[in-house]
């Protein structure tokens, strides 16, 4: 079967969903209450051991060759534009997006601020950007470019570039 990344991921989201439905069931289904009243039959629920788990089996196994699929992807294509595989890319978008936000944090502060923060009798202390506040922001803006460009570039292949997944649905 010839997916794509976002397909594929889109197919291991569904196996998984029915594999914890099976779980789920499993658990309201293979043991019941009945009172020493009841017959047992008429409040039995339908369950069946082995046929349970041969599902929970077969999709584990479905669920295990689509992520094996998606990693082989993920570690033999480079993303256009960047020297760098998709798994090196989603290490990377992280990174640029702390960096983001910690820039972010430079960029917007005065470069003297009063220290509220204690108190030192009729002293005033100040707080002082040693660094410049002019070269963070132009930072910032040089990251938030990369970021959205990797990120355009990442979703470009997960959305065009195929690749086989041995697995019958």
């Amino acid at each position: 079967m010839k997916v794509t990344s976002a397909e594929a991921n889109k197919l291991l989201r569904k196996l998984s969903e029915d594999y914890e439905n099976i779980i789920l069931e499993e658990r309201n289904s293979r043991s019941f209450i009945a009172a020493t009243t009841e017959d047992i039959e008429t409040v039995r629920p339908e369950y069946d051991y082995g046929e349970t788990k041969k599902k929970l089996d077969d999709l584990a196994a479905k669920i295990r060759r689509v992520k094996h699929a998606i990693n082989v992807f993920n570690t033999t294509h480079k993303v256009k534009g960047y020297d760098m595989t998709i798994d090196e890319v989603l290490v990377y978008i992280p990174q640029l997006s702390s960096k983001k936000q910690k820039l972010s944090g430079m960029m917007n502060v005065l470069p003297k601020e009063r220290d509220t923060s204690r108190v030192n009798g009729n002293i005033i202390d100040y707080v002082y950007a040693n660094y410049d506040i002019k070269e963070a922001a132009r930072d910032f803006d040089a990251v938030s470019v990369e970021l959205s460009n990797v990120q355009t570039a990442l979703d470009v292949m997960n959305n065009s570039v195929k690749f086989d997944i041995d697995i019958d649905i």
